[in-house]
């Protein structure tokens, strides 16, 4: 369980702002539809607040520091997606949005960050594990290049400092590692932008709210054109970007 904590302060090590400095903005969102609806935004104290989770003080996003298209809230499920049942998982990585499909027409609706391993590959699959403040594991590649990667070559334990935030789902095609993620970031500046590494991304309080949600075994569906052939798609996440493991 996690509390809410008012007014609570924020520092960042230089290791995170080596690697927030790597979510460097490559390109704007498209438009759809869905901007030009009035949204229903859920509000409350701790949508955004500070919080406490595991001894770890997550800072609060500050205000309009996310836009209001990509804050969390209940829309009416877009036509595109409406054949999926209620509890999929719907990644629009092109006009970055994440949704919940919910009943009566309605989903949960998240704003996304997209890097280009979240480009890279588009299809079905299920979640596979869930971890609270999971590890990150450099590849090799980046620990030979850079002495801060170097220290954390076993793994860079949970915590703000980490990549992959407060939260990360693992995706899997049957019991093959898909390499794809949905995690959490302590930079609200990315969220509704193409980014320039990790997959996908959403702020830690939202990654929070989505893992109560979603359980082991919920299907998910990452709409878009992949980037890279398949045969590819291994080489590309363990050669050139970070490794997401379990």
């Amino acid at each position: 369980m996690y509390r809410v904590v008012v007014g609570a302060g924020s520092a960042r090590s230089a290791k995170f702002a080596f690697l927030a400095a790597a979510a460097v903005v490559v390109a704007g969102c498209s438009v759809s539809s869905d901007l030009l609806r009035t949204p229903t935004v859920e509000r409350g104290p701790a949508m955004y607040g500070a919080l406490v989770d595991n001894s770890i003080k997550i800072p609060a996003v500050p205000t309009g520091r996310v836009a209001a298209q990509y804050q969390r809230q209940i829309v009416t499920t877009p036509s595109r997606i409406v054949e999926y049942k209620p509890g999929t998982v719907v990644v629009d990585t092109g006009r970055r949005f994440l949704y919940l499909v919910k009943a009566d027409g309605k989903s949960m609706r998240y704003g996304i960050g997209v890097g280009r391993a979240g480009f890279a590959w588009a299809g079905e699959a299920t979640i596979k594990a869930k971890r609270r403040w999971p590890s990150w594991y450099p590849p090799k590649e980046m620990i030979a290049r850079d002495p801060l990667a170097a220290e954390w070559a076993n793994g860079m334990p949970g915590g703000l400092d980490n990549p992959l935030g407060s939260r990360a789902l693992y995706l899997f095609e049957g019991n093959r590692d898909t390499l794809y993620r949905l995690h959490g970031t302590n930079d609200p500046r990315s969220i509704g932008k193409a980014i320039s590494s990790g997959c996908v991304r959403l702020v830690n309080q939202d990654i929070m709210d989505l893992y109560k949600r979603v359980s082991v075994g919920t299907r998910v569906v990452v709409l878009g054109q992949p980037s890279l052939n398949l045969p590819d798609i291994a080489k590309f996440f363990t050669s050139l970007l970070d490794v997401y493991t379990l």
